[in-house]
């Protein structure tokens, strides 16, 4: 049976950490494409914050050669950002073993999700056992750094609010604290959007997304079949 873990890696050489750490009010989320040289193509998916201050700082990112807007849905716009350097010229000054960089990606295992910090990336993924887990906590430990979030065998069910980003933590606990859940309520999604300091639009979209994740790691896999 294999593993599903969740890590943050500490490492600002990163690709888009430094836009993360230009606009941190947004989420960003990572799919990359592979198959497109040096680097491929990164798909990212950026959650609230200003469009022109995150547009900004794609352009004066060292990592992205060209961007475009492919599609928004909410509070979450979809970009496709083209690399400017290679895999040596991005980590080269930061990481030494750019080798063992290269042998994770014959690992058996299947990072599911990149989510970008402003000091690294947090990764949540499945590996085949423990042997391919330790080949990425082994190599972050040596070359960057490495916290691990959590690690259970796949199939077991996960604890309520075990997955959610600090983020959506932090908006359910303000919206509880502050009423927003009571009958009726005592706060309003303006009250706890300023409590937050984001608009009311980035607070319904992140407790939505919040909200689904519990349903999803809790009652919804145990309802039986929709009737055909």
């Amino acid at each position: 049976m294999g593993l599903v873990a969740e890590f943050d890696i500490t490492c600002e050489a990163l690709p888009l950490v430094s836009v993360a750490k230009a606009v941190p009010e947004a989420q960003l989320d990572l799919k990359i494409q592979y198959n497109h040289g040096n680097w491929p193509l990164f798909i990212t998916y950026v959650t609230g914050g200003e469009q022109q201050g995150l547009e900004r700082a794609f352009e004066s990112s060292v990592f992205v050669a060209d961007y475009t807007l492919v599609g928004q849905a909410g509070e979450t716009r979809q970009y496709q950002t083209v690399p400017a350097t290679s895999l040596e010229e991005t980590l080269g000054d930061a990481i030494d073993d750019l080798d063992g960089l290269r042998a994770l990606a014959t690992t058996d295992a299947l990072i599911e999700r990149i989510q970008v910090t402003p000091t690294g990336w947090i990764q949540a993924g499945w590996f085949a056992d423990r042997d391919a887990f330790d080949a990425f906590r082994e190599f972050w430990q040596e070359n960057a750094g490495f916290r691990l979030r959590r690690l259970t065998r796949d199939g077991e069910p996960e604890a309520p609010g075990e997955g959610l980003t600090d983020r959506q933590q932090e908006a359910l606990r303000t919206a509880y604290e502050m009423g927003y859940f009571e009958i009726p309520r005592t706060a309003s999604l303006e009250d706890v959007a300023a409590e937050l300091g984001i608009t009311a639009s980035s607070l319904s979209e992140r407790l939505r997304r919040a909200q689904t994740h519990v349903i999803e790691t809790t009652v919804a896999s145990t309802w039986p079949p929709l009737p055909d």
